[in-house]
C-alpha cells in the first residue's frame, strides 16, 4: 500500500489531505516536529520528529519510496523526495518534477545568497497567501497523482503476473 506523507508543521492542507486520503483509503502519515491533531483513523499516523531542525525532512526524505507522495513546499525536500521516485506535490498544486527542480534548486539558492547580500535592497515577501483557488488546485492535483500511482501499480502488477 502506498502512502501520503505529509511535511505537516506548516501545511495549510492537511484536511483536504486526510479527506482525499480517507475516499481511496490511502494510508497518511503526518510528520511534525510538535504535537498536533490528527484524525483518530487506522489509516493517519502522526510520527513526531523533534532531534533537529531538519528532522522532519529527513524521516520524510528516508521513508518516501517509489509510489508514493509527499505534500511539501520544501525544494530540498521535495529533490530528495523525487531521487526516491515519490511523487512530489506542494499545498498550492503544483507538482515538482524532474524537469522542474533543478531549477528550483538554483532559483531557491540565488534568492538566498541576495538575501544575504547585506547591500541587497530588503522586500518584505514569501509565498502568497492561500486562496480557495489554491485550495482546488491542491486537491485536484493530489487526485490526479493518486490516480497516476493507482495506474502505474496496476500496469507493473499486470507485467509481473503475464
Amino acid at each position: 500500500m502506498f502512502i501520503i506523507y505529509v511535511d505537516a508543521d506548516a501545511c495549510p492542507v492537511k484536511e483536504e489531505v486526510y479527506r482525499v486520503a480517507k475516499r481511496y483509503e490511502w494510508r497518511t502519515i503526518v510528520a511534525a516536529n510538535a504535537i498536533m491533531r490528527v484524525p483518530n483513523s487506522p489509516l493517519v499516523e502522526l510520527v513526531l520528529q523533534t532531534a533537529s531542525f531538519n528532522a522532519v525532512d529527513d524521516w520524510i526524505a528516508e521513508n518516501a519510496a517509489v509510489g508514493d507522495i509527499v505534500v511539501t513546499s520544501d525544494i530540498p525536500l521535495a529533490e530528495r523526495c523525487l531521487a526516491k521516485l515519490a511523487k512530489v506535490i506542494d499545498p498550492k498544486g503544483r507538482r515538482f518534477t524532474d524537469k522542474d527542480i533543478g531549477q528550483m534548486m538554483a532559483t531557491r539558492e540565488i534568492m538566498n545568497i541576495l538575501r544575504q547580500n547585506p547591500m541587497a535592497e530588503r522586500r518584505a515577501g514569501g509565498p502568497s497567501a492561500m486562496t480557495p483557488q489554491h485550495r482546488s488546485n491542491f486537491l485536484s492535483q493530489l487526485d490526479r497523482t493518486i490516480n497516476e500511482v493507482k495506474k502505474e501499480a496496476k500496469r507493473i502488477e499486470r507485467r509481473t503476473m503475464g
